[in-house]
């Protein structure tokens, strides 16, 4: 079958979209679509160009026998900002106000489309550092961290309150919860994660960082890295935080339970206190 130019477009488009931050070579495409590098390199050049203009990533060309094409997702800054002030505006209604200072944030977390865009914008901060895993703790956290996963190409590893018999052989430790201040434990399989990766570690929400602070800790059980920390909602909170250095996309900076107040603002994405 040979393809047209067209075909070839559309056809490479879709597999670079599907399989971002994977090294592909040109000889994959030469071959699938039965045409010369050179003409391979040109229809990679227009891929590029419309990529860049588009705001839907980088196409990054690794040059050699070894080498090839790698697709990039990343979003510009105003996009960003636009994302950050969609969940501001979505997160503000007073009815979404719970006991304790928390939000309501069930039905976000399950709006597929909103999941990716944020995946995305996480994936964007963290587009040119080494992940080799993105952590999180159930259950809430799971639809984000599947959604950075998806963007940066890497797998999801939950950590659980309780060990279950499905998980095999465990690690466990005890933590400090940040805000109640209570004893807590979290597991993680075995066979989770290998020793010398660099993992991600995410959550939904986070208001003194005792959570992250408990993954943080679990990933020195297995010999790995802290590579960063993505919070979709942070609290402003006047302890102490636990987590030095982390991104958020929202900040939660007021609440009044009598008054039905919400009051949010941009989280430190853009700011010296992110990445």
């Amino acid at each position: 079958m040979k393809w047209k130019r067209s075909e070839r477009l559309v056809d490479m488009t879709h597999y670079l979209l599907e399989h971002p931050h994977k090294l592909i070579p040109l000889t994959y495409f030469s071959d699938l679509y039965e045409s010369a590098k050179s003409s391979i390199s040109e229809d990679l050049g227009i891929v590029k160009e419309t990529f860049e203009q588009k705001g839907i990533g980088l196409l990054a060309t690794v040059p050699g026998a070894a080498g090839g094409v790698k697709y990039i997702p990343k979003l510009q800054e105003p996009e960003i900002r636009a994302i950050m002030q969609e969940l501001i505006s979505e997160l503000s209604h007073s009815d979404r106000l719970l006991p304790g200072g928390y939000l309501y944030m069930t039905d976000v977390l399950g709006n597929p489309d909103m999941m990716n865009r944020v995946g995305k914008v996480f994936a964007t901060a963290f587009a040119h550092q080494k992940i080799d895993v993105i952590m999180t703790v159930a259950t809430k956290g799971i639809p984000i961290a599947h959604a950075i996963a998806r963007h940066l190409n890497v797998p999801v590893v939950i950590v659980r309150r309780d060990s279950k018999v499905t998980e095999g052989s465990t690690v466990s430790i005890n933590y400090v919860s940040g805000s109640s201040r209570r004893i807590q434990t979290m597991v993680l399989s075995k066979r989770s994660m290998k020793s010398g990766q660099r993992v991600l570690i995410t959550d939904d929400f986070m208001k003194v960082g005792g959570t992250m602070n408990g993954m943080k800790n679990l990933l020195e059980e297995f010999e790995c890295t802290l590579a960063g920390v993505a919070v979709l909602v942070e609290a402003e909170h006047k302890d102490e935080q636990l987590v030095e250095k982390y991104l958020s996309l929202v900040k939660l900076r007021e609440v009044s339970e009598k008054e039905r107040k919400i009051e949010l603002q941009e989280g430190n994405y853009f700011s010296d206190g992110g990445y």
